[in-house]
């Protein structure tokens, strides 16, 4: 076991001081932490900014009642200039930039608001849309005073449906729940798809750089293969992990600076500690999975240029995993959903996704459980075969048909 921790410790002693990990966390910490006040930035790069419209009313009844509804729904960003003359003049001082935009208000047969929106190019959409707006509110009082009706009249009419929601299973979660369960699986599955590329394909690479610098030889004689391979793993397992919590903190105080609670920015503040709980536990296990898978697979290879090519089943299987949960975020009730949950390779994310927004059966869970860690079990037992003898092999190996000759030549 002693061996073991010397291994561990040489993997993550090693990643953590390389330039590229400290390079990395450097970059995503900056990122967390704008992300974190993203909404402050913002407002500092844009509090002077306004965009400016000119606006010519044919009808000379549409341009005050359209100004006041904009302020009325608090655009300050938005200010409305009326303007005289011609619309070629107009639409010329929008291209030389004295106006950001021009918008001409007319009447239909009904004499109800039209509008005309010119502008240099059309990649602002937020302005034409709140003037849309604005004018879809002033049509609205507009055609409803044609008609006659009194306030209490026009506020039934828009008064939105009575439509009540009501689950009938004795533990379902509620609409508020679900919504934010739905935002942390979203969340988690995500982040073990990353976590599972970046770190798993960091091990693949981590063995078959030893391998092809010929160290391997004299660690696999000093070490049984099971504590080396397990020892990468853990070693890059706790290496994410201190990247994660430099990241946290740095979110976490860059959160509390601009007085804003965690978990209420996150929108989690209402999930039971249940999801957490599993949350953990399944992220842990699919870790180990595929990080078992691509520290074998790495060890198959002689080069480091073959490993993504060696990796691909692999990251296929992630792929395959991440897609079937994006769409069991819309259909968790699916039968082919709740079939894949039990299949190890995909259990991490789908059934995380089942416990995450239904109330699946303890013994569904435990059952997910038990096949995964047996899976993880019987990996760590036959990859540890096929690392003893991978690690031991040179050349080009381009298919999963080498595992078979690395156990073969663990048994010389």
């Amino acid at each position: 076991m002693n061996k073991f921790w010397i291994v561990l410790w040489h993997t993550y002693t090693t990643k953590l001081k390389a330039k590229l990990f400290l390079i990395t966390t450097i970059i995503m910490s900056l990122l967390v932490f704008t992300i974190a006040n993203i909404q402050h930035i913002i407002e500092f790069f844009t509090k002077d900014e306004k965009t400016t419209v000119a606006v010519i009313d044919t009808t000379g009844a549409f341009y005050e009642p359209l100004a006041a509804q904009l302020k009325q729904e608090k655009h300050d960003d938005l200010q409305l200039k009326k303007v005289t003359g011609s619309e070629e003049k107009a639409k010329a001082d929008v291209r030389a930039g004295k106006w950001d935009a021009l918008l001409v208000l007319s009447a239909d047969n009904e004499q109800l608001p039209e509008a005309a929106y010119y502008a240099n190019t059309l990649a602002d959409s937020d302005t034409p849309k709140e003037i849309e707006q604005a004018l879809q509110q002033l049509k609205t009082a507009l055609a409803t005073a044609k008609l006659g009706l009194k306030q209490e009249q026009i506020a039934q009419l828009y008064e939105p449906v009575p439509f009540k929601k009501a689950a009938l299973e004795k533990n379902a979660k509620t609409e508020e729940e679900l919504n934010q369960a739905r935002a942390l699986v979203y969340v988690l599955l995500f982040a073990m798809y990353m976590f599972v590329f970046m770190y798993g394909g960091m091990i693949s690479t981590e063995v078959a750089t030893e391998k092809s610098s010929r160290v391997m030889e004299i660690l696999v004689s000093s070490a049984p293969p099971i504590q080396q391979l397990f020892g990468k793993i853990f070693g890059i397992a706790l290496l994410s992990l201190t990247q994660f919590a430099i990241l946290f903190a740095v979110g976490f105080a860059a959160l509390k600076s601009s007085g804003q609670e965690l978990w209420k920015f996150l929108g989690f503040d209402h999930l039971p500690v249940s999801t957490f709980v599993y949350a953990i536990i399944f992220f842990f296990l699919g870790y180990f999975l595929y990080a078992t898978l691509f520290a074998v697979l790495g060890s198959l290879v002689s080069r480091v240029e073959d490993v993504q090519q060696m990796i691909m089943p692999v990251t296929t299987l992630v792929i395959a995993a991440f897609m079937i949960a994006m769409f069991g975020l819309g259909a968790p009730e699916s039968s082919f959903i709740t079939a894949t949950s039990f299949i190890p390779f995909f259990t991490p994310m789908i059934m995380f996704l089942r416990v995450g927004l239904l109330p699946v059966p303890v013994w569904e869970v435990a059952l997910s459980l038990a096949l995964l860690i047996v899976t993880i079990g019987l990996l760590a037992f036959f990859g540890s075969k096929v690392y003893r003898g991978g690690v031991l092999m040179y050349g080009k190996a381009s298919s999963l048909k080498d595992m078979k000759k690395a156990v073969q030549l663990t048994k010389k």
